[in-house]
């Protein structure tokens, strides 16, 4: 896509005036209309996004968004109307529960880096928007801390709080009824991330990673600040391809690839294939779980013993693209409604729909038969989607109803 540069980067994130298309999405019944995304030359949308890599010794989120920006007099990041899917609608395509309750009892801990002084006013427009319920810190749905799980936050950042308002509105809106903890790493140095992930698996049951970092030999003696009895962790498996990357790489965590939701020009979902740019493949250090080396499919991956990646995707394709809000400013250009997309998206929403079931989500539980996945067998992100099981998808994507869920329970 061409774009005109305004020459504004902070903290690795670019200001970007497009003059070409910037994608269109088809309606759903039961929602907004999102067919109507500006395709016009005349459309003047605000790119945001991280870094591809990460540098060495640090981390880099995962996420990328775009609004619709102003066309032709009129301001499109006041309303999520054609900017991307709603709640309503990730939750119909994966069979999620819908209950207000849902995930209740539960907390998700959401571990990014730095400040994103808007995300409790930005998840009330959110809520608000799409019929959540409130959450915020007076009634202790949103708790926001630091590493060390103090009140004195880290500074702001242009490049991360745009993850955090992706992973803090995604993961509340398909658990809305548990409870979110916001810890915030110091800064993005690895070292900082760890601390965090300590702070947090001590604090919540259900933990999101968007973020990625390098996968270097030592990574193994990483692996201990994501075990935790009883919790369960995920992380996203990046967004360029077949490029290994840590936490994704670890045998310890669930990785979170991406997909694309595909409809037709009523809103009927057709299918839903392989993401592009889904993060995949063979880990180079770490070794595969027993559950994952075991399991029937394991050796058409070609991995030969290593830990292959992702073990399941959800939704994260720029083709199908999720309504955030983000009312920050962004090199120098007021927020808005965004459409977001990356396995920064899918990793929150899987990592809430382990709380909505209220079960232990591990490598043991990916590789049995507890869970039901919807075959991904199309598209690709360099390796072939294989039935049954590949480096595009994992296992597919989580459309399991469980029998307490079907009884009601919360």
């Amino acid at each position: 896509m061409l774009q005109l540069r305004t020459g504004v980067r902070r903290f690795g994130i670019s200001v970007a005036l497009a003059i070409a298309s910037v994608g269109i999405f088809a309606a759903v019944p039961g929602a907004t209309p999102v067919a109507t995304i500006a395709a016009a030359h005349s459309a003047r949308p605000l790119a945001a996004g991280c870094a591809r890599a990460a540098a060495a010794g640090s981390a880099t989120c995962l996420a990328q968004a775009k609004n619709r920006g102003i066309s032709r007099g009129i301001d499109y990041t006041t309303s999520p109307d054609g900017v991307g899917l709603f709640p309503s609608q990730i939750k119909a395509a994966y069979n999620w529960p819908t209950r207000a309750k849902a995930g209740a009892g539960e907390t998700i801990a959401i571990v990014d880096a730095f400040d994103n002084p808007a995300v409790e006013a930005d998840l009330a427009v959110f809520d608000k928007q799409f019929g959540l319920p409130e959450c915020t810190i007076k009634n202790k749905c949103l708790t926001k801390v630091n590493s060390q799980g103090g009140k004195s936050l880290p500074p702001y950042s242009e490049i991360w709080e745009f993850e955090i308002s992706i992973d803090v509105q995604w993961a509340h809106a398909i658990a809305p009824g548990a409870k979110i903890l916001l810890v915030e790493a110091t800064t993005d140095a690895d070292p900082d991330m760890y601390a965090a992930e300590d702070y947090a698996k001590h604090h919540a049951k259900y933990i999101s990673n968007s973020w990625i970092t390098n996968e270097t030999p030592d990574v193994s003696q990483l692996d201990k600040h994501f075990i935790e009895p009883g919790v369960s962790f995920f992380a996203g498996s990046g967004d360029s391809g077949l490029s290994p990357g840590y936490p994704a790489a670890s045998p310890k965590v669930v990785s979170v690839g991406g997909s694309q939701l595909n409809y037709d020009a009523n809103g009927k979902l057709l299918n839903e294939t392989g993401w592009a740019l889904g993060g995949g493949g063979c880990a180079q250090y770490e070794k595969a779980s027993e559950a994952q080396a075991d399991f029937r499919l394991y050796h058409q991956v070609g991995c030969a013993g290593m830990r292959a990646f992702p073990d399941v995707s959800a939704n994260a394709s720029d083709q199908s693209r999720t309504a955030v809000y983000d009312s920050n400013v962004i090199g120098g250009v007021p927020g808005g409604w965004f459409g977001a997309w990356g396995t920064s998206v899918a990793t929150p929403e899987l990592a809430a729909r382990a709380a909505d079931a209220h079960i232990l989500v591990n490598s043991a539980t990916i590789y049995s038969s507890r869970l039901k996945f919807r075959d991904i067998t199309g598209g690709g992100n360099g390796a072939t989607c294989l039935p049954g099981y590949n480096l595009c998808a994992g296992r597919g994507s989580w459309i399991t109803v469980l029998p307490h869920e079907e009884q009601g329970d919360s």
